[in-house]
C-alpha cells in the first residue's frame, strides 16, 4: 500500500535539480565600466541600512562601502538600481556577492571610470540559484 508513496518520493528526489529560476527583469539596459561589467564604476558608502527582498538583491548596512560595477537604466516609472558587492570587515560572508541594490540608499564617494557602455540586461542578470 506504501509502496506508491515510496517510488513516488524517490523518483521525485532523483529527478531534483539545482537550477535556479528566472527573476523579473528591472531594466532593459545597463551601464558597464566595459563589456562585460567587470570593472568597477565607482565606490559608494551605504546611507542606510538595506534588506534584501529576494536572492537579487544584497544586504547592505549603514556605513558599508559598496564596490559599483553597472547601474540599471532606469525605465519609464521604474526605480534606479545599481548592482555592486560589500566591503566590509563586519561581514565578510557578503564580500564578493554581487547583488542589486536602489542607488538612493548609497552615496558614490570616488569614480574610477567615466567612460560607460550601455549594453542590454540579459536573463542572466536576473538569476537566482
Amino acid at each position: 500500500m506504501w509502496y506508491p508513496l515510496v517510488i513516488l518520493l524517490c523518483v521525485g528526489l532523483l529527478h531534483q535539480t539545482s537550477w535556479g529560476f528566472h527573476m523579473d527583469k528591472l531594466a532593459d539596459k545597463k551601464l558597464c565600466g566595459d563589456a562585460e561589467c567587470s570593472y568597477v564604476l565607482s565606490v559608494a558608502t551605504a546611507l542606510d541600512d538595506f534588506v534584501a527582498p529576494d536572492c537579487r538583491f544584497i544586504n547592505i548596512k549603514k556605513n558599508h562601502m559598496v564596490y559599483v560595477y553597472s547601474k540599471l537604466v532606469p525605465e519609464e516609472g521604474a526605480g534606479v538600481f545599481w548592482s555592486g558587492s560589500v566591503y566590509s570587515d563586519w561581514n565578510v560572508d557578503q564580500m564578493g556577492i554581487i547583488g542589486y541594490f536602489p542607488a538612493t540608499v548609497v552615496k558614490e564617494t570616488h569614480k574610477f571610470r567615466e567612460e560607460r557602455v550601455v549594453i542590454p540586461t540579459t536573463d542572466m542578470d536576473f538569476y537566482c540559484d
